[in-house]
């Protein structure tokens, strides 16, 4: 192992997110081998393999995300991130609370690099482990990476929400893209008694794990867990401009004050209740320019109806303006949610669950029956 390599083992051990079977796989697994030669920091800065090696690989060994693919490839885009090489720390937590040993066979969402998966053949065996990518590019590319560090599973280039019905059944799929509705597909192709864990969200809040236990009934359940935010399946995407779309100063908006303060509603446990309540809308959080200026303008958006909110905060003062447009009055809906959460005893992720069998997926808080939202 090179000493950065040695580092960021060394600080997953630490940070207890490395079960002990799992250690084997973190040091002989170079991350650095599955990267391409540019990579893009969080902050934006894109690094060369050519122009700076040193830096190169000493990102990548960081405990940082690398955006590896934008615009899904295209050379005309806008820059969107479409594929990336997630944190060690996550991948390891993720693969911690897979609970998979040697034996089990596991369906992976979303090869990317190939680096997840080739944690996955190290412990398991190739032969236990398929893989599907549904970008034909990232998909050779991954397999040319995993030939080259000595691994040969099964890599599937097609749409993982189809899952891969030839080597069902298995004992656990993990995806490493964020859905809005679990494919049924991934249920229907696990043995029962199995494990489902993928990142879920919707509209408003995309930044949880669900973890699933599939019955012998046909259906999935499970709580959500984790903080963690994924980049979506392909046809599950948030729209992206909302605000220059849907909202303009031209609309006959409603303007009010309010006394809400934003540490309450955008608190994680907070924010992502609320989102349960608004699944259809979309959150946008846009600041300034100028790092000194705190303040803040956030967006409500409903596609479907043409709706709109903004919230205009100054940290500083002790109300905000707030204006309202369309046929959903969406902050006061935002308010009305935020106060249900505290109504409810601030519920914490972990308190809220799933359900997903063959036609319906359902969210409940504490127990099944406590049905917050549903869709088909």
């Amino acid at each position: 192992m090179t000493p950065s390599h040695e580092k960021l083992v060394a600080h997953l051990l630490q940070a207890g997110g490395l079960p002990p079977h799992w250690r084997s796989a973190f040091e002989f697994v170079e991350r650095h081998r599955f990267l391409p030669d540019q990579v893009t920091l969080p902050d934006g800065t894109t690094v060369d393999r050519l122009s700076a090696p040193e830096q190169w690989l000493g990102v990548a060994y960081d405990d940082i995300p690398l955006v590896t693919q934008v615009d899904d490839g295209a050379e005309d885009g806008t820059g969107y991130p479409t594929s990336s090489a997630s944190m060690p720390s996550i991948v390891a937590d993720m693969l911690r609370r897979l609970e998979v040993h040697p034996g089990m066979r596991v369906l992976e969402i979303g090869t990317g690099t190939g680096y997840n998966t080739a944690l996955l053949s190290h412990l398991l065996g190739d032969e236990a482990v398929t893989t599907v990518e549904v970008d034909p590019t990232v998909a050779e590319q991954a397999r040319v990476n995993l030939m080259g560090t000595g691994f040969v599973p099964l890599v599937v280039t097609g749409d993982g929400t189809q899952g891969w019905p030839a080597r069902a059944p298995f004992d656990r799929v993990i995806s490493t893209v964020a859905v809005k509705r679990v494919p049924y597909h991934w249920i229907a192709q696990s043995q029962p008694g199995g494990k489902i864990l993928t990142p879920w969200g919707n509209a408003f809040h995309n930044g949880v794990l669900a973890d699933l236990r599939v019955g012998s009934r046909g259906t999935a359940s499970g709580r959500f867990c984790g903080n963690v935010a994924f980049m979506w399946v392909r046809h599950q995407r948030t729209p992206g401009q909302v605000v220059a779309t849907y909202v303009s100063d031209e609309h006959e908006f409603r303007v009010r004050r309010t006394g809400t303060q934003p540490n309450g509603p955008l608190a994680f446990d907070a924010n992502f209740a609320i989102g349960l309540r608004m699944p259809t809308v979309i959150n946008v959080i846009e600041f300034r320019e100028d790092e000194d200026d705190q303040r803040f303008v956030m967006y409500l958006v409903d596609p479907g109806s043409g709706s709109w909110a903004s919230w205009h905060v100054d940290p500083g003062a002790t109300s905000h303006e707030v204006r309202q447009y369309g046929s959903r009055q969406l902050f006061t809906e935002f308010e009305t949610a935020h106060q249900w959460w505290l109504d409810s005893g601030r519920p914490g992720v972990d308190r809220f669950g799933m359900t997903v069998s063959v036609d319906q997926q359902t969210v409940w808080l504490d127990e099944a029956a406590n049905v917050i939202s549903s869709m088909p």
